[in-house]
């Protein structure tokens, strides 16, 4: 038992001030020195190394061996905080938030209940309190918990609108009885471009993926308001009952934000809940000169933020907000084994009744250290330079013949594809347009030179840069998009290569 838990005996504690040495080690060494921005080994490769480990083995070696079998994992890891890695929207983590890593879980505070987390619930409370006052709430009214991220988040907010509509238009509490036949005309919009977690939610709310309605986008990929309208007035004709709108701040593909002050006027008219998507774009909020990009937010009966993504955080790390805390009663319950009714009454804050998590992280923290370290303008500063670096990088795109900007986002994401000069006659331009970006992006990563995103627009595959990383300059991107434009190049001279 001697070094394996954290105690009042010498030898234990040196035992972790060792191990978190070599961890700190192999950070340094086989992550960041090896895994950037990826070390190219196939799936097939991949697989066979850790092949070479039972994972569960009668009897162990000791710490040290064990964390020196985790080099190849970290080798072999996509390495986030590389310039080059910038394919999605997985942040480079910063170090006052991992430093906060290691205080958590140490300490491995539960954020179920206070006397788990004693002092770990209220500064989550505060932290929540002011992120609220960030978005526009009042502090007073409004409430909201940590959660895993976007997906969870997004889950919440629908749940809330779903037994909210249940139990105010149909006297039913879906919590003890369950989905009345009414809920079979309940609808959801969205836009075509929203998180696949809309349709998602939606399927494990009882109410079916096609309960969503997707609305048409615009030419900037914002929901069509227009079409909105349209979409809505259908809705009721053909018997349905409209209660959710979920709009998006940060399309995953586009970075398009939809427009949330006249979809707030439709949620009022309608009697629909209304939450917004703001996992990416809600650090929007942070900055003096982006903030204005979510005007209207305060009028959503619900908010997902993330900080894992432009709060740089380390994965886990999100939030659900809300404009009314007694919303939470939609979702409450007591056990008497950690929440029971007499806490509620004397006070005692106990967060798993806002949660659809019980043992929760106390993540928090990470956010809170980060913060304390650099302060709202120094968080918000970093996040400019990423939106400007996107707008950099359009205009280099814009001068290169080979290459077209697909879409300017107002974000930190730049849609763009490779533009063959000629064509297989066996192939349309589409479809080879499309092998050939496709090819570009996988012999990046497999030389691992670059770690950058693909997706399809108008069914034709292109390529994506997600400029998360303050530590990505002008010249990285310059000298990446020669790298497209050469392999671009060698493909159209070598088509063979794209069928071998």
């Amino acid at each position: 038992m001697e070094g394996l838990f954290l105690g009042d005996d010498e030898a234990d504690r040196e035992t972790y001030r060792a191990a978190i040495e070599q961890a700190c080690d192999i950070v340094l060494g086989e992550f960041l020195e090896n895994a950037t921005p990826y070390s190219g080994a196939a799936p097939e490769e991949l697989a066979d190394t850790l092949a070479e480990f039972e994972m569960l083995p009668a009897e162990g070696d000791g710490l040290e061996a064990a964390l020196d079998r985790a080099s190849p994992v970290l080798r072999n890891s996509v390495g986030v905080s590389d310039p080059h890695c910038i394919a999605h929207l997985q942040c480079p983590p910063m170090v006052p938030a991992l430093a906060a890593e290691v205080l958590l879980t140490a300490a491995n505070q539960s954020m179920d209940s206070w006397d788990q987390s004693p002092a770990a619930t209220h500064l989550e409370q505060q932290f929540i309190s002011e992120l609220c006052a960030l978005f526009g709430y009042d502090e007073t009214k409004s409430d909201g918990v940590f959660t895993s991220g976007g997906t969870q988040s997004n889950f919440v907010g629908l749940l809330l609108a779903r037994n909210r509509i249940l139990i105010e238009e149909y006297g039913v509490d879906a919590q003890k009885n369950g989905l009345p036949p009414e809920a079979r005309d309940l609808r959801i919009l969205c836009s075509e471009a929203a998180h696949f977690t809309a349709k998602q939610a939606a399927a494990q709310l009882g109410l079916g993926e096609s309960a969503v309605v997707t609305v048409p986008t615009d030419t900037e990929y914002r929901l069509s308001v227009e079409a909105f309208d349209e979409a809505i007035v259908d809705i009721r004709a053909n018997g349905n009952r409209p209660f959710a709108i979920f709009a998006t701040a940060g399309t995953t593909d586009f970075g398009s934000i939809d427009p949330i002050e006249p979809l707030a006027d439709r949620a009022r008219k309608y009697d629909c809940w209304f939450h917004v998507d703001a996992a990416w774009g809600g650090a929007l909020a942070l900055s003096d000169a982006h903030a204005d990009k979510l005007a209207g937010i305060e009028s959503a009966d619900s908010i997902s933020v993330d900080f894992h993504k432009m709060f740089y955080q380390p994965i886990s790390c999100g939030a659900i907000l809300v404009r009314d805390e007694s919303s939470y009663d939609l979702i409450d319950r007591n056990a008497a084994y950690l929440n029971p009714e007499r806490d509620d009454d004397a006070g005692v804050p106990n967060l798993v009744s806002k949660s659809v998590q019980t043992t929760r992280r106390f993540d928090a923290l990470k956010p809170f250290v980060t913060m304390q370290a650099v302060g709202r303008e120094g968080l918000a500063s970093l996040m400019e330079y990423t939106i400007d670096l996107a707008a950099e990088a359009v205009e280099l795109i814009d001068r290169d013949p080979d290459l077209h900007v697909i879409h300017d986002s107002p974000l930190n994401v730049v849609l763009f594809r490779y533009v063959p000069e000629s064509v297989p006659a066996d192939a349309t331009r589409e479809a080879w347009t499309g092998r050939v970006n496709e090819a570009i992006r996988d012999s990046l990563l497999e030389d691992g030179e670059a770690v950058i995103a693909r997706t399809t627009v108008d069914g034709i595959n292109c390529l994506k840069l997600t400029l998360l990383n303050p530590r990505t300059t002008r010249e990285d991107i310059r000298s990446l998009l020669q790298s497209v434009v050469a392999r671009g190049t060698e493909f159209e001279t070598n088509p063979d290569e794209l069928y071998s």
